[in-house]
């Protein structure tokens, strides 16, 4: 899938993961009651020039729970924030 916007500035597109749709003790959450997520994959980035991170497409990230601007497209829901709103990139072993 090509993601149609592109972040100007220092700014990157994030697709959040999706929150527990169940407990562990197997009740299903509606959803009214999820937690927002705070992990998520990078999508697209802004100027590079700008950017002071080396974020990339496809990245794995952390952010805070009530960060960036909700945007929909294509009926997906995806977050656009600024590059320093990220806390963190989770890397693979």
């Amino acid at each position: 899938m090509s993601v149609k916007i592109e972040p100007l500035g220092a700014r990157v597109l994030i697709l959040p993961d999706e929150g527990e749709e169940q407990t562990a003790s197997g009740i299903y959450l509606p959803e009214t009651a999820k937690e927002k997520p705070q992990q998520g994959t990078v999508e697209a980035v802004g100027d590079e020039e700008e950017m002071v991170t080396d974020l990339q497409v496809g990245d794995k990230v952390i952010f805070p729970k009530y960060s960036g601007t909700e945007i929909k497209i294509d009926g997906t829901a995806y977050l656009l924030m600024d590059e320093s709103d990220v806390l963190a990139r989770i890397k693979q072993d």
